[in-house]
This record gives structure tokens, sequence and C-alpha cells, in this order.
């Protein structure tokens, strides 16, 4: 055991000089002379250690990616294409506390989170949508660029970029019976495939570039992280520059974007990331983004191409957005075949004709964008507006720039609306996807919301791809979705404007479906995160006798909205409450999650309708401006006494 032990630790000092330090100490013969022995010695014990690097070779095919939930949320970044767009960003960085960032490089590839626990790897997971990705242990052992075991003992997330170095692919593509077409696309497919001895072959690195979580935190900024990372084996680009100041973050971008096209890895832009984390912790989350990071995005590369034909599709609101169909060119490291010209209104304005020359621009993941026509060629026609749907044949209606199709029975409307209706942050009915509903258009002639839970055994039998056990969870998800919190049912409703957090604000403010109906716009409009077009928009489907009847017909069938528990009355009932300067006890997020199971709205920002302001260390302007209005201000230590004598966990 000690020689198995031994030649552990040697092959796996050897693989991180080779695959991380890209500075190999001994040839391969003697490598692959370690590596029999030891797979020699595991044949005869039976015997194989947590991190041998014989772990690392693709095993059997697996059957599906399991869904796993990530131990702290994996967000995506804001964006900013512009220096005023970044100047916004660093006075928001300023209000928050005195810092320094740390600019890197932009990867584009697959995002990847790996887990470890007591100093053993133990899962790889995508980033998915944050909340869940997908298990791709079985693919990621194939690769080399991180340790199977660390010196830190406690539980970890370390998040990094899958990518395919340029040369890597162009090389495999010399052989390949299929060619990949891009590195993006030959990352992800790598990772994302259900074979690992694929993974394997493509050769695909991670290049880790933060600590998602620490349950023993131990770095306390961005730099501190970056240093771990190394320490624990990791591998990282090498660049990650420290700015002291916006001009000099700016200056780190224009360096990247001089130095991007003469690395081997594709990238799109510079990812600027505030340094403190207690700063970042002042900042806190949108919904979406970390308020303390942004990615600068690189002027988008363009090209010329001919417009073959504009094909229309409907959306879940019944709007009509055209595609046009373009000649094949490379642009921004992948072959594109189609283009936006997001209204009829883009049409006209831009004078796009099938047949013309035209230019387009494509950024990141965006569907490329057509800019302006370039040349009118003899073959040139005009792009004709549609005077029906080209699904339903129903009349369309043209409101502004935009076409509308007003049938609430038209196929793409009622598939579109149905799958949003049955996601996550909706009604949560797994196993019902946008190809599910599509299927029970066609085949059950399912509508409507309501017609999901008139579904049973006798409806589904027969359908493709539906046996007793599908059938049962599927019947088990709608019965278990019938309990939903209100803001998840507002939110499933689809109603124009109306997001998740607009769904929460609206859910605090009238605690019931039926509340909700009577509102008048202008009880709407005078809430903190509803404007007049989403005022509007609601006031107009509560208006319609339809959607009433749709909503009547669910409760009926079972459906139970309900206001979360301490929503609905708490110590913080009607109270718009900010956080300002940093809690030494609470994250930022837990915090607000605790004013929100207390009843209260929390805001970002101080405004007229803000009631309560809780101040922790170096608090800065909110508290100023909040003094200055004549607002409630709390510190941390009465907050904590708040909430502990209405039994709330203060922790």
């Amino acid at each position: 055991m000690d020689r198995m032990r031994a030649l552990v630790d040697t092959l796996n000092k050897y693989a991180y000089e080779y695959y991380v330090l890209d500075a190999p100490t001994v040839s391969d013969a003697e490598y692959d002379r370690l590596y029999d022995e030891l797979r020699e010695l595991e044949a005869e014990t039976g015997v194989r250690l947590a991190d041998s690097p014989t772990r690392r070779v693709g095993g059997e095919p697996v059957k599906g990616f399991a869904r796993h939930e990530h131990i702290a949320r994996l967000y995506s970044l804001d964006k900013a294409v512009t220096e005023d767009e970044m100047n916004a960003f660093f006075t928001r960085v300023a209000k928050a506390g005195e810092a320094s960032y740390v600019v890197e490089y932009k990867f584009d590839g697959l995002t990847i989170c790996l887990t470890y626990e007591n100093g053993m790897f133990v899962r790889a997971t995508t980033r998915g949508n944050g909340v869940y990705g997908e298990d791709v242990t079985a693919q990621a052992l194939t690769i080399r660029s991180f340790p199977l075991s660390i010196s830190y003992k406690g539980t970890l997330e370390v998040r990094g970029e899958t990518v395919i170095r340029l040369s890597v692919l162009e090389e495999y593509n010399r052989t390949a019976a299929e060619p990949l077409k891009n590195a993006r696309n030959a990352a992800a497919g790598a990772v994302r495939n259900l074979d690992p001895a694929v993974t394997a072959a493509r050769r695909p690195e991670i290049l880790f570039y933060d600590v998602n979580y620490m349950s023993e935190e131990i770095v306390h900024s961005q730099e501190e992280a970056i240093a771990f990372l190394k320490r624990e084996g990791f591998k990282t680009f090498g660049y990650a520059r420290l700015c002291k100041t916006p001009e000099e973050v700016l200056d780190a971008i224009s360096e990247i974007d001089v130095n991007r096209k003469k690395i081997d890895v594709l990238t799109d832009g510079a990812v600027v990331k505030v340094n403190e984390y207690p700063v970042r912790e002042a900042m806190g989350y949108t919904d979406k983004f970390p308020r303390w990071a942004i990615a600068f995005k690189f002027e988008a590369e363009e090209a010329v191409t001919t417009v073959e034909d504009v094909t229309w599709q409907v959306g879940r609101t019944g709007k009509l957005t055209p595609l046009a169909h373009v000649a094949p060119v490379e642009l921004a490291g992948a072959t594109v075949r189609r283009a936006t010209l997001n209204n009829l209104g883009d049409i006209r304005r831009k004078d796009i004709r099938k047949g013309s020359r035209v230019l387009i621009r494509r950024s990141n993941e965006v569907i490329p964008e057509i800019l302006r026509a370039v040349e009118h060629t003899g073959e040139s026609v005009d792009i004709e507006k549609p005077d029906v749907c080209p699904y339903c044949g129903q009349p369309l209606t043209e409101e502004g720039a935009n076409l509308f199709c007003t049938n609430r029975d038209c196929r793409p409307r009622v598939v579109a609306s149905l799958a949003n209706f049955a996601s996550k942050g909706a009604m949560d009915i797994e196993g019902l996807s946008e190809m599910t509903a599509a299927l029970f258009y066609d085949e059950l002639h399912v509508r409507a919301y309501s017609d999901l839970y008139a579904l049973n055994k006798e409806k589904l039998s027969g359908l493709e791809g539906f046996g007793d056990k599908k059938i049962r969870n599927l019947l088990k998800a709608l019965e278990a979705s019938k309990n939903v919190p209100l803001d998840r049912f507002v939110f499933a409703l689809g109603i124009g404007g109306v997001g998740k957090v607009a769904s929460k604000d609206l859910s605090r403010r009238f605690k019931s479906i039926e509340a909700l109906e009577r509102a008048t716009a202008e009880e709407l409009i005078a809430m903190e995160n509803i404007g007049e077009k989403t005022a509007a928009d609601i006031a107009a489907y509560f208006a319609d006798e339809d959607n009433l009847a749709e909503i009547g017909k669910l409760l009926a069938a079972g459906v139970k909205p309900y206001v979360k528990e301490g929503q609905s009355v708490g110590a913080f009932t009607g109270e718009n409450v900010v956080l300002t300067g940093t809690l030494q006890k609470f994250k930022r997020s837990d915090a607000q999650k605790r004013i929100e199971e207390a009843g209260g709205m929390c805001q970002s920002a101080v405004t007229q309708k803000t009631t309560l302001v809780i101040a922790g260390e170096s608090a800065g302007s909110k508290l100023d401006k909040a003094k200055s209005l004549g607002i409630r201000v709390i510190g941390e230590e009465e907050f904590i006494k708040i909430l502990e004598e209405n039994g709330i966990e203060a922790k």
C-alpha cells in the first residue's frame, strides 16, 4: 500500500507539472512506466485510491445526466460594451466603499463547477440555470487540469471555464471523420457528451477563476481566491491584473483586447471584479447578476452575407419575430446561418430584402443581428408583410413596429406558454418540457393551463414515450404543483412585463390572487418596482374575461396559491427595507431572506418609499440619504434582536 501511495503522489505531481504548469520534468516513457506499475498493483490488490490517476481514464458511456443543485448559486454577469457603461459600474462600486479591481480574460466555453469534500473531488456540474446543473463527473474525470485531492478539508465549490485550445481543435479536425465547427461548441459538446471517451478524445481543459463556496472561508478577496486555486493545483490562465483605479481597469481591458487574438483560447471580452469580499457583500446581487462584477464585451465581429429567406416565429405573447436565413458565413468562431431582424419596423427601417447583401454582427452566444443593407442586387425582392399568422392562418394585428397573432390557440403561442407555466420558477411541473407541451397540444388538444390538470392515466397512455413510470411521475408532479406560492403562480400566468421580481412584489402587496385581480392601475403604479407600462399590462390582463375564467378553472382544479409563511404578517410587514454597509453576522442575501420571511420588501436604493434602513459597518451614502429624509435607521444588533423576538433564526 505504501508503494501504491507513493506512485499516486508521484504521478499526480508529474501530471500537475505537465497539464497545469506546462513544464514537465520527466519523459513520457518514465511516466508510462510508473503508470503501468500502478495499474498492475491495483489489479493485484483490488484497491484503487480515491485520487489515483487511473480514475481519469474514460469509462463506460452514461445513460443520461442527473440534475444536481449547486451549494451556492452560479450567477451570470451583467455586460458593458462602452466606456460610459463601465464608468456607471465604477460609480456604483464607489458608493459601496473603497475598492480595488481584478481584471481577467473572459473565455468562451462551458462553465463548470467542481465540488470537494474533506479534501477529495466528489462532483463536477455544468452551470445550468445557475441553481441546478447537470452532473458531468464522469466526463470531467478525463480532464487533467484539476487535482483529485487538495489540502483544504472543508466543503468547496470552484468555478472554471471548459475550453478547447484552438491548436488542439485544429489538430483534432485534421483526422476527425466529422470536423468540429468551432472551439466553443467543441468544448460544450465534449463535456455534455454521454460518452467520457469522447470527452477525452477532444482534450478539453478547465481554466479556473473563482471560488464559488467555502464552508470555512479562508479567502477574502479575488486576489486570495486566485492564489488559493494555484496553491491547490488548479489550472488558471495566468493573467489576473490587480487595478487600483478605474483608469487602470480600462488600460487592462485595452491590453486584453490587443492580446486576445494572440492567445490559443477563444475569448470574447474581459471580466472586471471588485477584489474585496466585504465590498462585494455591500453591493449584493440582482435577480440575475452580482452587482460587484461586470463583463466588458469587445466590439462584436461583423461580416457581409446574403439574405436567402425570411421566416416568422410566434412567441407566447403572440408577437411575431422575423428570422433571416443567410448564406453561411464564419463569424466570431461560429458558422452563422440565421440572423434576427427584431420586428417588422426593423425590416422597413433598414430596408432589408431577400437576395440583398447585408452586414451582420455576432457577439458571444447571441443570435446575430442584421445591421444594415450593403447592396441590393438584381435578385433582391421586398420582404412581404404577412397578413395572416404563418402557423394558424388567423389575421394579424399591427401594433407599432410589431405584428401580433391574437389567436389564443395558435400552436407555438400555446406551447411556449405551457412551457413557461410548467417551468421551475413558475408551477415547477417536472417532466413537462416544451417538447412535451407540443406533444400534448398535438395529441391531447391541450390549449390552456387548466387542461393540464384534466390529464389522467387514460389520456396519457399510448402517447409516444409515455410508459407507466413516466405517466405516474407526471401526474404526481401535476398534483404537487397545485400548492404553489402566490408569487410563482402570478409569474406562471405569463402577464406581460411581470417577471419573478415583480411577481414577488405583487404577492407581498396584495396577498391573494383575488385581491390582485381587483387592483387598479393607480395602486400598481404606486408600487416601487412597477412602472406605468407594466401596471397597464397587469390591469389589462385582469380586465380580460377569458383570463379571469382561466384562473377560475385553475382554482376549481385544486390549484391553491398561498402567501409564504411570514409574508402575510411579521416583524417587517409593510416595511420597505434597505440594507447598507457590511453586516458582520449575515451575508447580504441571507439578511434579505430573513426580512422577506418576516413580511418586508427589500429595496436596492433609498427612496421616498423606504421606511427602514439597516446599517452595517462602513455605511455610506444610503445612510446619509436616509437620515436626510428622516427614515428610521437601525443597526445590525437591533436587527438581530427583532428577528429573535419573532422566532426567526438570526444567523
